[in-house]
């Protein structure tokens, strides 16, 4: 098979370049200038080297044109001084309320006239804001990291406010988008909450459990907007031009003109419009009656996108696109002839397709999650036959319920019955057992697997000498690996703490810590989903609760309550906010709990800790339910525990404003652990954590969190006190146990 890499190659320097030189932008002239005087240089010697000096030359050109735009004096000036902004943006995605994070493109700072991509933080707007939606919001600003393709991070003060509404060329789609994500809200389980992604890539609705399987069982690429849905598109239009006799230059223009709706309608995320102008080169090379070649147009595409908008270098999304294209066009025909000896055909397509995919992607997914998935090629080819028809009969649901209401609703039904089995195969196959395998992480990880998927590829489509060696080398390998996950399996049990007194739980961006003394356990908030925390007080052998504390009511922190109902003794709740949080009292009511409404002063026994509620005061004055109003409570050893049990301090969610106030409010004396507020959050006071001097900071977070959690501002701040960060996003289940040493602690983490 021969490969045509004359594109490839300055596509993939122009890649290294952009992504180099985005990180360090000061030396984008010089890059600029070494580069171009190569290729005029080499034009004429060596002009494929030359091609390839020009493409670094334009990338590294245009990051050195569009940099000082994404850094003006009023927000560089504002982040450096903390000082607040009052801004004026435009929103680039749909915002649901209550969303913790999302992405706007600033448009004036202070009245000064700006052009910035920011990721702004907070509750949400109290209704869905369409894409285009122009919203005003005060807040303090952080510089994001050079490389970052959001240039700084927005904290607002209050929820935004609408200014304006969008304009009609992107109001029709927002129109589209909600009319089919309340038809969706009506069909019941995971099938109605996935079909918007499947459809036209809205995941939104998708909740951290759902996330999490559909990633587990590499399902995930199915609710990114790709090629197949653009060229399901555009081959519906030119069949429909074809039987209406069109000609052929009108069937392309109409096509093209769909391709631009439907990339409105779905959002121009990195892999839209990497797809969409692959499918808009096709269309042209179509046009002008040439032939088009798969890996050329990607690279052309790629390199095209790149020069736009060279952030995009160390966009995952981004990343994954090309290289999951780059597998399918490389790899998926000669695996299926492989595969084809043994197999029926069409067998053989649906098992190369997503293994061409999945080894092309996975050293990069390892950066991400450092594990490998153990039945991502069978949930593949149990989902394959589903997906295409949930995609179609969506798309065709979300039109017609604008056109003909009835007809709508009866092909979401439809469309729910493909949608509701790919969750059902993502569900079964992310909690079957060793679902996950360990992989190392970081760049050492990223290069063994990339040493890895080489050899089997060598292996299977290889020739000669080249193969039998990858052959050896794999089999060596398997056994090796096999050898070392049973090690650290059987080091993992005897390694295991008998005498733990504190637990995180990985529960995802969330918060679940349990606290254990003579036998009695509390849990500090329950995270985002059931099943999670259900597992992990199976694995911790809980059964039952002595004491529950819901800090308060967001998501993040009772969301999995449903595990514990019918379980606990004692429950204490913080300041209700809306209506709906009285649910969950009832609910633990329901189960045989007592329920307490808590403010500063109770105080009782766990055990042999004596827990302590210091905030928040009885009455709020100034302060709003929620985050400021966070139950905080500390435990101290008392008696003949007093010198081998460990001493705490959780936090909820507070910021630094009511971080103070309870300094003010309360003696805060040093503990030996402390639960960092906020998920890690830069919202934080320095006088807290030098206050409390903690040995150890256990941080409930999500890997790839989208929020930034936890900031370098908290990391920094548990640095300088000499209190060690432990994070359930890199660290998994995490033990606390007294040390061997007075005034020590000993962790063990699943990671």
């Amino acid at each position: 098979m021969s490969v045509d890499l004359r594109l490839a190659i300055p596509a993939a320097a122009g890649w290294l370049a952009a992504g180099v030189i985005i990180g360090w932008p000061g030396a984008a002239v010089p890059a600029l200038v070494v580069a171009w005087v190569a290729a005029g240089c080499l034009v004429l010697l060596r002009p494929q080297l030359a091609l390839v000096c020009a493409a670094m030359a334009l990338c590294c050109t245009s990051v050195a044109l569009q940099a000082p735009a994404r850094a003006p004096a009023v927000l560089v000036d504002a982040a450096a001084h903390h000082e607040r902004i009052d801004a004026v943006a435009t929103a680039t995605q749909t915002v649901r309320p209550g969303r913790g994070s999302f992405e706007v493109q600033l448009e004036f700072a202070d009245g000064v006239p700006v052009s910035v991509p920011v990721l702004v933080f907070g509750e949400g707007p109290a209704n869905r804001l369409g894409i285009g939606t122009v919203i005003g919001v005060e807040g303090t600003v952080v510089r994001a990291e050079p490389g970052d393709d959001r240039a700084f991070l927005l904290f607002p003060d209050d929820a935004p406010v609408v200014i304006e509404s969008p304009p009609w060329y992107l109001d029709w789609a927002n129109g589209l988008r909600s009319g089919f994500l309340a038809a969706t809200e009506q069909l019941p389980g995971n099938g109605g909450d996935l079909l918007p992604g499947l459809a036209i890539g809205d995941t939104s609705a998708v909740s951290t459990e759902l996330d999490n399987s559909m990633r587990s069982s590499s399902l995930s690429h199915l609710t990114a907007v790709s090629g197949a849905n653009c060229a399901i598109v555009i081959g519906l239009v030119m069949l429909a031009g074809g039987a209406l006799g069109l000609p052929r230059w009108l069937r392309i223009g109409a096509s093209m003109l769909m391709l631009l709706a439907f990339v409105v309608l779905v959002t121009p995320e990195p892999s839209v419009l990497r797809a969409a102008l692959m499918a808009t080169l096709v269309l042209l090379a179509l046009l002008g009656g040439r032939p088009a070649r798969g890996l050329p147009i990607l690279s052309l595409a790629t390199l095209a996108l790149l020069v736009m908008d060279p952030w995009l270098a160390r966009n995952f999304g981004f990343v994954l696109s090309v290289l999951a294209t780059a597998g399918l066009l490389l790899l998926a025909g000669p695996l299926a002839g492989v595969l084809g000896r043994w197999l029926p055909r069409w067998l053989a397509l649906i098992i190369a397709v997503p293994l061409a995919a999945q080894l092309a992607c996975q050293p990069v997914i390892v950066l991400l999650n450092a594990s490998l998935p153990t039945y991502g090629i069978v949930a593949n080819i149990l989902a394959a036959p589903a997906a295409p028809i949930a995609t179609v009969v969506g798309l065709a649901a979300c039109v017609a319920l604008v056109i003909l209401p009835p007809l709508g609703t009866i092909l979401s039904q439809l469309a729910w019955v493909p949608s509701a089995w790919i969750a059902a195969v993502a569900t079964f196959c992310a909690a079957a057992p060793g679902a996950q395998l360990p992989w190392p992480p970081g760049a050492a990880g990223l290069a063994l697997l990339v040493c890895a998927s080489a050899c089997a590829v060598v292996a299977v489509l290889g020739r000669g000498r080249w193969r039998r060696w990858s052959k050896k080398a794999i089999v060596v390998a398997t056994v090796l690996y096999l050898a070392a996950v049973t090690g650290l399996r059987i080091g993992e049990q005897w390694g295991r703490p008998d005498d733990w007194q504190m637990a995180g739980c990985d529960v995802g961006q969330g918060d679940a810590f349990v606290v254990r003394s003579a036998g009695a356990v509390a849990l500090i908030d329950t995270g985002p989903d059931p099943a999670p925390l259900a597992a992990c007080l199976k694995d911790l052998g809980i059964d039952r609760i002595d004491l529950l504390v819901l800090t308060h009511y967001d998501l993040d922190h009772i969301g999995g309550v449903d595990a514990v109902v019918g379980r606990v003794d004692v429950a204490m709740i913080g300041p209700i906010g809306e209506p709906d949080d009285d649910g969950i009292a009832a609910a633990l009511r329901a189960g045989g709990a007592e329920v307490q409404q808590v403010s500063k002063g109770p105080s009782g026994l766990l055990g042999e800790l004596r827990w302590h509620v210091l905030w928040p005061p009885a009455r709020l004055s100034g302060i709003e339910p929620g985050n400021p109003a966070s139950v905080t409570v500390e435990f101290d050893p008392v008696g003949e525990c007093f010198p081998g049990c460990l001493s705490s301090m959780f936090l909820g969610d507070l910021g630094e404003e009511a971080q103070n106030r309870v300094l003010a409010a309360n003696t805060v004396r040093p503990v030996d652990v402390v639960k960092v507020s906020h998920h890690g959050s830069a919202d934080q006071s320095t006088r807290m954590y030098e206050r409390l001097t903690a040995l150890v900071g256990m941080i409930g977070v999500g890997a790839d969190n989208g929020y930034g959690h936890p900031t370098e501002k908290m990391l920094d701040i548990l640095e300088s006190t000499g209190t060690a960060a432990l994070r359930t996003d890199l660290h998994g289940l995490i033990l606390l146990s007294p040390g061997s040493k007075p005034g020590s602690v000993a962790v063990w983490s699943e990671r």
